[in-house]
């Protein structure tokens, strides 16, 4: 009798500590897979937004993936799988867009970068 409180209380501890363990994994790796968002916007209203056909364009010719291209907002979001894709695609698109256009990395919903974004693009910029 003693011997099978003795398993059963060894067995329930090693249960708990395999769903505790299962757990923490789980939430490490939810928190690993956080996708990432480029906003594109144009630095003034006279400024028509990049088409995604050109930005896809850019994109495939340098080996970055993307989950998708819609337009939202006056702007043009791209989605990516991590934060260094969207970092490797911001590298890319600031070298192959012409300027005029405001590129900013969104890497969660809840931030203020729209804020910032908006605050950028009605202030007057003045270049050389």
């Amino acid at each position: 009798m003693g011997l099978r409180n003795v398993t059963l209380r060894r067995f329930s501890i090693s249960l708990g500590a395999l769903l505790m363990l299962c757990a923490l994994l789980w939430f490490w790796a939810a928190i690993q897979q956080r996708e990432s968002s480029l906003a594109i916007r144009p630095v003034s209203a006279n400024i028509s937004m990049p088409d995604g056909f050109s930005v896809w364009h850019h994109l495939d010719a340098n080996g970055i993936r993307f989950k998708s291209i819609t337009p939202q907002n006056d702007a043009l979001v791209i989605k990516f799988e991590s934060s260094d894709q969207s970092a490797a695609a911001k590298e890319v698109l600031d070298r192959t867009l012409p300027h005029g256009y405001i590129i900013a990395q969104l890497d969660d919903e809840d931030s203020l970068a729209p804020q910032w974004l908006s605050r950028l693009r009605d202030t007057p910029h003045r270049f050389g």
